[in-house]
């Protein structure tokens, strides 16, 4: 008889469909409400008095593991001499997007109602650790006894312990489901930092550090090639001072000795290097010969490349007789307040703050602490640090306004309707605003930004693994919203 009353109420629950009500209505606001007093106030904080409140006396609970509970006074019971006495706190969390509700009428005068949705359970430690232990849906039927809301038959099934689905309400709310997201791409830290107005309005690092400790919103990435974002401000600040002219060849104070000879290195400006267009491969060593040279003329076209980066470093260098790291210090990192930034390892608080990276087996690499400066990988930051540059570049803080109009023009297209201006990756869209962008991507690392100046929004990623590329596009559509899916679409077309 009960297996036949189980399959009449899943039978009911199936067909009336139809007749979901609104979730603004007043009848699935009563029902959401009950539920919240049901699990909120009496199952997670063990509240007997809500189950005696809430529940009819003729209540029936169905479970599709642990079998039938045929009586209130029994289903009281095993609450309270099983769940409330587990060496954990139990914890159910309702996915809100589930939740449905569907009336119940005979001769058009509402009797009762049926709730269904899915919900997640926690164990809830004594140190605070929460951790996932299963996912269920749920039907309840609620009837109304003199009046009062009062819980008739209530089911719990399709129990899982892994959730492979992630609920993307949740994703970005609920700190532990984003870090169950990030077990399952693999990603043990991840730094976000959501730019609004112009100002850095949320910041976020979930997972752990490589000595085990939580991840804090003071970790430090290396966040590879947005170094060289940081050292093309660097240059063009110094040419909004009349320092630096981007025009002028380089070879006048720095000229590599592999191109010495060839009369092309005459030619190489700061503007070549900032926009990639040099004819230099990204890096010597990976050539055949494993010496740098030209592989086209400069200013000809598109070819990324970080030595052209190391050029404009040492150029910078021998000019201003100061190192990188010293010219950044001077004019970004001290006058923004930038204090966890450098170019290379300074200090060994840098060391304990640090993330790690780690490889796609979850291996982690080898810690290199360098310290040598590098215009075009490895800088060592944190997310705010670097949101606070961002929001510098976006608020034109660094540059007169001729250099940032330079900065932003479109010096030559890197693939379709992808540009690079000066330093930064330009994404124009539709409605003629644009995006700024850079990615980095070294071993274990995997970081990247967009940047939209006109609408003073932006979005910073940090990762520490190979396989952290695999959350950027989550990142940037829940971010960025309809910006965010024209450079997802953008991106992907190319």
């Amino acid at each position: 008889m009960k297996k036949y009353f189980l399959s009449a109420i899943l039978l009911l629950v199936s067909t009336i469909m139809e007749a979901q009500v609104e979730k603004t209505s007043e009848l699935f606001k009563a029902l959401k409400a009950k539920d919240s007093l049901l699990f909120n106030v009496g199952f997670n904080t063990c509240d007997i008095k809500q189950f005696e409140n809430l529940v009819s006396n003729n209540f029936e609970f169905y479970h599709d593991t642990s079998g039938i509970t045929n009586s209130k006074a029994s289903f009281i019971s095993v609450f309270k001499d099983g769940v409330c006495k587990m060496s954990y706190k139990a914890i159910r969390e309702l996915d809100e997007t589930t939740l449905e509700v569907f009336p119940l009428m005979k001769n058009n005068v509402l009797y009762g109602a049926i709730q269904k949705g899915v919900h997640r359970f926690y164990a809830l430690e004594e140190n605070k650790s929460k951790y996932f232990t299963s996912i269920a849906k749920f039907s309840n039927i609620w009837l109304i006894e003199n009046g009062v809301w009062k819980l008739s038959r209530s089911l719990s099934y399709d129990h899982k312990e892994k959730d492979s689905a992630i609920n993307q309400a949740l994703l970005f709310i609920d700190k532990s489901e984003t870090e169950r997201w990030l077990q399952q791409e693999k990603v043990p830290a991840l730094g976000i930092g959501y730019i609004e107005d112009g100002k850095l309005k949320e910041t976020h690092v979930y997972g752990n550090l490589k000595n085990g400790n939580k991840a804090t919103k003071n970790t430090i990435f290396n966040v590879a090639s947005l170094t060289k974002p940081v050292a093309a401000i660097v240059a063009l600040k110094l040419t909004s001072l009349n320092k630096w002219n981007i025009n002028e060849p380089v070879y006048k104070y720095f000229e590599d000795p592999d191109i010495k000879n060839d009369p092309r290195s005459k030619l190489l400006t700061t503007r070549h290097i900032l926009s990639h267009q040099t004819g230099f491969p990204n890096w010597r060593w990976n050539t055949e010969s494993g010496k740098l040279a030209f592989e086209f003329d400069p200013g000809t076209k598109y070819q990324y490349s970080g030595e052209g980066m190391e050029i404009l470093q040492k150029a910078l260098e021998n000019k201003f007789k100061k190192s990188l790291n010293e010219l950044a210090k001077e004019l970004i990192f001290k006058p923004l307040k930038m204090k966890n930034t450098s170019f290379f390892w300074e200090n060994n608080i840098q060391g304990t703050l640090f993330s790690g990276n780690y490889d796609t087996k979850g291996n982690e690499y080898n810690l290199d602490t360098y310290t040598k400066v590098s215009a075009a990988d490895n800088l060592l930051t944190t997310v705010e640090d670097y949101g606070k540059f961002l929001i510098s570049v976006m608020n034109s803080i660094e540059l007169s306004k001729g250099g940032f109009d330079e900065m932003i023009t479109q010096q030559v297209e890197t693939k379709k309707n992808v540009y690079f201006g000066l330093g930064f990756e330009i994404y124009p869209f539709k409605d003629e605003n644009y995006a700024l962008s850079h990615g980095g991507s070294d071993k274990g690392v995997q970081a990247l930004f967009f940047i939209i100046p006109n609408s003073k929004k932006g979005i910073i990623i940090f990762t520490n693994a190979d396989d952290g590329y695999k959350v950027f596009e989550k990142l940037i559509a829940h971010y960025l919203t309809d910006y965010g899916e024209e450079i997802i679409k953008t991106a992907t077309s190319n």
